[in-house]
């Protein structure tokens, strides 16, 4: 269900709110807390779906707040969606344009949930200082998304480095929360041997990269650097270099299948999927205290990767970092013998005998076969 109200107020949109919830059965109590989106450069349809998406797990109610042109009077356009056009919230859209455009903290404040938490999600980016924004500093958590900053990556880390304050978090963040995973569970396997160096390829515009670098130089204590690959790739491969041997996790580009290998082990396919924003927002909405884990891979540890101006192609030549097109070809070689072993199972499956057996030629069978023993024991 969605309502338009055109030039109206804050007043008549949690008027209008109330009468909507009593003739939908939507109720305020179920849920857990607010959040607000505020977007300035368009696009807030897609950023609504996704908040939406991430509400299934997480029913809150979503305030909009789209900043539109500051020119001519001021005027607040209002919407709200609650049942089957909302997912498991209720969400009410603010347009704001003339004056009202720089007031989003006060249009969005009578709206608020009570006693719920806030947090603020800027789906184009974010501030410099998310918690000094006029609608950041209200809330608990505060989620930008450094991909979406203007700048290189490291700029725009650079600058969240400096404004951090505990509840800030970036989406960029969440993306290497499976990479993270995957590592940790590597290294928690014998021998328990310190690593010594890493190197991580990913695209030259990916946050993402330099946060999993960033992390591992904290996290291990040891030189990471970081290598170019093709624009657009993503994350592709990490090794990291042990006295026994090195360990590469490597995702080729387009795939959502990992290649782990480790000395002394067989190689293993791991599902490693790119996650979707709303994948990143639900998991952000899950934990509303601080992240002390990013704050120290943000303040402590972005200025200490190293840039590499290698490419991953040179890495490679080089043997400093796994090839993708090689562990394509290992992924493929795998699969196609799980495929393989999985038919022949089936195969001997279908050749046993679905009834049951004769008892008395069940009997002699085995008495035959004891005697053959007897036989060969005497």
């Amino acid at each position: 269900m969605i309502v338009d109200l055109p030039d109206t107020t804050t007043n008549a949109l949690t008027s209008r709110l109330v009468e909507v919830r009593a003739d939908t059965g939507s109720m305020a109590l179920s849920r857990v807390l607010t959040l607000i989106m505020v977007i300035e450069d368009g696009g807030a349809e897609a950023a609504i779906r996704t908040a939406s998406e991430a509400s299934r797990q997480h029913p809150c109610r979503i305030i909009v707040v789209v900043r539109e042109t500051r020119r001519g009077r001021p005027r607040l356009d209002g919407q709200i969606r609650v049942g089957g056009d909302a997912g498991a919230s209720e969400i009410v859209v603010l347009q704001l344009f003339g004056p009202l455009a720089a007031n989003g903290r006060s249009v969005a404040t009578p709206l608020l949930l009570a006693d719920s938490p806030i947090v603020v999600w800027w789906p184009n980016g974010g501030p410099k200082a998310p918690a000094e924004d006029s609608v950041g500093s209200m809330a608990t958590r505060r989620v930008t998304d450094s991909a979406r900053m203007s700048g290189t990556p490291r700029a725009a880390l650079g600058r969240l480095a400096k404004a951090h304050v505990p509840g800030d978090t970036d989406l960029a963040w969440s993306r290497v929360t499976l990479w993270r995973g995957l590592l940790t569970s590597a290294l928690d396997q014998p021998p328990f041997e310190p690593v010594t160096a890493a190197t991580v390829a990913a695209a030259p515009e990916s946050p993402s990269g330099v946060l999993l670098a960033a992390w591992l130089t904290v996290r291990l204590r040891c030189p990471v650097t970081l290598v170019r690959s093709r624009a657009g790739s993503g994350i592709i491969s990490v090794r990291l270099e042990r006295a026994s041997g090195t360990v590469d996790l490597v995702r080729p580009r387009d795939d959502e299948t990992a290649l782990l290998r480790q000395p002394g082990q067989p190689d293993r396919t791991l599902a490693l999927p790119h996650r979707s924003d709303a994948e990143c927002v639900a998991d952000e909405l899950r934990r509303l205290d601080a992240d002390e884990v990013y704050t120290d891979t943000l303040v402590h540890g972005v200025g200490r990767v190293k840039h590499s101006r290698r490419t991953a192609s040179e890495a490679i030549k080089e043997g400093r970092a796994p090839s993708p097109a090689e562990a394509e070809r290992i992924i493929g070689r795998l699969r196609r013998a799980a495929a393989a072993s999985g038919g022949s199972r089936m195969v001997e499956q279908m050749d046993e005998p679905t009834g049951s057996s004769d008892t008395d030629t069940v009997r002699k069978a085995s008495a035959a076969r004891l005697a053959d023993v007897r036989k060969a024991r005497s």
